[in-house]
C-alpha cells in the first residue's frame, strides 16, 4: 500500500494538529501513524503524519503545492513530504576500517531497507574488495591537503550524477569541508567512537583504558561545519570492566559503532528524524 509521510514544524499555537489532520481525512485518506510534540521552551510544534494514498482525493503530483498553500503559509511551517515508493539513494564513504561498512552492506542486501545504495567512495583503495563482493561500484578519491576542495567537486559531481540523497560516513577519516556540507544539510550522517565530546585524537580506546572507565559509547549525528557537534541522531553505551584489555575495548567499540550507525541510517530512511537548530526529535 503506498502511503505519503508528512514531517513538519511551526511555531507553536492551537487548532494546527487539527487542520492538518482534517485535509488528509475530508480528502479520503486513511492516517495509519500521527506523533507530535511540542517543545515549550522554544513554542515549536512538530509532528510526523501517514496515510494511505490508495482513495486520496488529491492527486499525488499536487499534494505538496496543496499543503503549502493552505497550510505551511498560514502557520509559518516547514514541511517535507515523502512517499513510500520512493526508495532514497544512500552514498557511503568510507576509508579504512571495514565494519561499519560490512554492517550497512549486510543489512542493504539483506533487504531490511527501503533504500538504494548507487555508489561507494573512499579516499583508499583498501575496501574496494568489499564493494566489489557486494557488486557495487567504487570510486576512489585520494585525498591530500592541496587536492581537497578538487577532490570533492568531483565527488559531488558524481553524486549529483547518481541523483544521492543523503551519504553515510562509515569511518570516513576525513573531515567534510563546507561545500558538500552546504549541498547535503542534515544528510551526512556520521558515526564517532565514543560519546561527545569525549576522548579525542587518534588512540581514543588507549585513552579510554589507561583512565580506566567502565563504559564506552557511541555517537551517530549529522555533519555540520562545526567538527563532531552536529545534531545527535542515536547514542550508546556498552560496560567494560578492568579486565578488559585494550583490544578488547576496540572490539567492543566496533560492535557499538555499527549498531549506534544502523539505527541513526535507519531512523533517516524511515523518515523518523526532525532536525531543528542544533537537535533532533526522533519519531518512534
Amino acid at each position: 500500500m503506498e502511503t505519503a509521510k508528512l514531517l513538519l514544524h511551526c511555531p507553536d499555537r492551537p487548532g494546527i494538529l487539527a487542520e492538518v489532520t482534517d485535509f488528509i481525512t475530508v480528502n479520503k485518506g486513511n492516517i495509519i501513524y500521527l506523533d507530535q510534540y511540542v517543545d515549550h521552551v522554544e513554542n515549536i510544534f512538530f509532528m510526523r503524519l501517514e496515510w494511505e494514498l490508495e482513495r486520496f482525493l488529491i492527486p499525488k503530483e499536487k499534494i505538496e503545492d496543496y499543503f503549502a498553500t493552505l497550510y505551511a503559509q498560514k502557520y509559518d511551517m516547514e514541511f517535507k513530504l515523502y512517499f513510500s515508493d520512493v526508495k532514497p539513494r544512500m552514498a557511503i564513504f568510507v576509508s579504512k576500517m571495514s565494519h561499519c561498512l560490512f554492517d550497512l552492506l549486510a543489512r542493504y542486501t539483506a533487504g531490511e531497507w527501503n533504500v538504494e545504495i548507487p555508489l561507494i567512495i573512499s579516499n583508499h583503495p583498501d575496501l574496494q574488495h568489499v564493494a566489489e563482493r557486494f557488486g557495487i561500484p567504487f570510486y576512489l578519491f585520494p585525498v591530500t591537503r592541496e587536492n581537497k576542495l578538487e577532490q570533492e567537486l568531483v565527488e559531488m559531481r558524481l553524486l549529483q550524477e547518481h541523483g544521492v540523497d543523503f551519504i553515510v560516513l562509515a569511518r570516513y577519516m576525513q573531515v567534510i569541508s563546507e561545500q558538500m556540507i552546504d549541498a547535503y544539510p542534515n544528510r551526512i550522517i556520521n558515526i564517532h567512537h565514543s560519546f561527545l565530546p569525549a576522548f579525542v585524537g587518534a588512540k581514543p580506546y588507549h585513552a579510554a583504558f589507561e583512565r580506566g572507565v567502565k563504559i564506552i559509547g557511541a555517537t551517530s549525528h549529522y555533519v555540520t561545519t562545526e567538527l563532531d557537534a552536529g545534531p545527535i541522531i542515536e547514542q550508546d553505551v556498552v560496560r567494560i570492566t578492568h579486565k578488559d584489555t585494550v583490544q578488547e575495548l576496540v572490539n567492543k567499540g566496533k560492535d557499538l559503532e555499527k549498531i549506534v550507525l544502523s539505527r541513526a541510517v535507519q531512523k533517516h530512511i524511515e523518515h523518523k528524524i526532525l532536525a531543528y537548530k542544533n537537535k533532533t526529535v526522533i519519531f518512534n
